[in-house]
């Protein structure tokens, strides 16, 4: 035996130890996107939000969380990844425990926004630190897969503890809890290396002011257009205002020397619609979580723990689809062949659900649509990302990674906002010709929501399947 040996064993462990440790942090961003769904119908009453306003309790966090990452990865960049880490792990701590004692819809709503940015800060960090932790090929792929099976399976877990917690602790512990893993992170973080900075890199902080002042702007439109109406001169000036900061933020990254998003990474066929698909998926996605939340828990009289049980049905089959199924077919189809495909099945499963009403059953009617969410985001994301990551230079690697959480949190913060509405709007008309019947207006919102969502995942399936070209499948 050598000396060697050991030494090598403890360097393996330790490592070992560190990726766990990185993962539970990239677990726990992910677990505040779904854990507060399940227990909205509670939170809504508890704090007074309204029916228009309660989808901010889900994009404050979206919102700042994507608006965010280009520039959290350039202050990692600049702080180090461990220190910003660890500053954002104990900002999403504070940020949790603010939430959880909430006493009004505004402190809940600033407390959500503050936990996006502090995820902005984690997520980039965790995904490098991953990349450095391991520099051989082999042993980062592993590690890869482990890290993103974490995210996913982030989300099923804040389902059902969100579930859980609502049922038997209140739902002030589906943000409490963050803060016993963020202590975990905190004291685990002893076994996780330090990266190297980049002194040298630029803040763009006017650049990230106006995209993320343009997207708020975007979802208060979408967002409270069902109380003030679309022609009121609140919701057309919030949107005039999210055109003009969007178009500026455009402009000055095409003057800049160093952007904070290179244009030309947007401008790429094959990439920016990559990046197009999975902003629909999450549309679509986050809109049919808020919806189904009330269709399970108000309409069908779920409890909490009863509706993010059902919802394991569309994470299991998700998480299942994209590590065994997708993987490979990707070696065999043309990715925007399958990422048209999983558009189409998510079509498919939202037409499905037209056909619901208030004696509904979950077997007949709500489980085959949940089944083919799944099948539709598994079977789309790993191409996305692949074709993504396979159409730029790869100097902008970096960008490109961050660009993925942006366009799924974005996405996901104009479904929520925008549907929401629709599903409002739709409702109050039913309830107009049909008094009284409350619960058959709530289905006809979300019926209604469902097909606009539909159309729109149609649409994004056919210009997928003729705007990607690039052929990724290995020879």
């Amino acid at each position: 035996m050598t000396e060697a040996e050991p030494v090598t064993a403890g360097r393996t462990d330790r490592r070992a130890v560190a990726l766990a440790v990185i993962c539970v942090a990239q677990l726990m961003t992910t677990l505040d996107s779904t854990i507060v769904s399940v227990a909205l119908p509670s939170v809504q009453a508890d704090v007074g939000l309204t029916d228009a306003g309660r989808q901010w309790a889900v994009t404050a966090y979206t919102l700042a969380y994507g608006g965010l990452l280009l520039l959290s990865g350039r202050i990692g960049d600049l702080t180090g990844r461990k220190r910003a880490l660890l500053i954002g792990v104990v900002g999403f701590a504070l940020a949790s425990a603010l939430g959880g004692a909430a006493v009004n819809a505004g402190m809940l709503i600033a407390a959500r926004a503050l936990q996006g940015v502090f995820a902005a800060l984690i997520a980039p960090a965790t995904l490098s630190l991953v990349s450095t932790t391991f520099p051989e090929a082999k042993e980062r792929a592993r590690a890869f897969g482990f890290f993103a099976a974490a995210g996913m399976s982030g989300a099923a877990l804040g389902l059902v503890m969100g579930g859980v917690l609502t049922d038997f602790a209140g739902w002030r512990w589906c943000l409490y809890v963050n803060v016993p893993i963020a202590v975990l992170v905190l004291v685990g973080s002893a076994f996780v290396p330090n990266a190297a900075r980049h002194p040298g890199a630029r803040l763009d902080v006017l650049g990230a002011l106006l995209c993320s002042a343009g997207m708020v702007a975007l979802i208060y439109g979408l967002g409270e257009a069902a109380g003030y109406g679309w022609g009121s001169g609140v919701i057309i000036g919030a949107l005039v205002a999210a055109v003009a900061l969007l178009a500026g933020f455009v402009r000055l990254q095409a003057r800049s020397a160093n952007p904070l998003l290179p244009l030309e990474v947007l401008a790429n066929r094959n990439s920016g619609t990559a990046f197009l698909a999975m902003a629909v998926s999450a549309f679509a996605t986050y809109g049919m979580l808020l919806g189904m939340t009330y269709q399970l828990q108000v309409v069908m009289k779920y409890s909490p723990v009863q509706t993010g049980l059902a919802f394991l049905a569309y994470v299991l089959t998700a998480v299942f689809c994209s590590t065994q199924i997708a993987t490979r077919l990707v070696k065999r189809m043309k990715p925007g062949t399958m990422i048209s495909l999983g558009l189409l099945i998510f079509a498919v499963a939202l037409l499905y659900l037209l056909r619901l009403s208030p004696s509904s059953s979950y077997v007949v009617d709500v489980l085959p649509a949940l089944l083919a969410f799944g099948l539709g985001v598994g079977l789309l994301t790993v191409p996305a990302m692949t074709t993504a990551m396979a159409s730029i230079d790869p100097k902008y690697a970096g960008v490109v990674s961050a660009l993925v959480g942006t366009s799924q949190q974005a996405g996901g913060s104009v479904g929520a906002a925008l549907l929401n509405t629709v599903s409002i709007s739709a409702a109050a008309g039913y309830l107009a010709t049909h008094p009284g019947a409350g619960l058959e207006a709530s289905v006809h919102g979300f019926v209604t929501a469902s097909a606009w969502t539909a159309a729109i995942a149609l649409v994004g399936a056919v210009v997928v399947k003729f705007a990607i070209t690039v052929d990724t499948r290995k020879a």
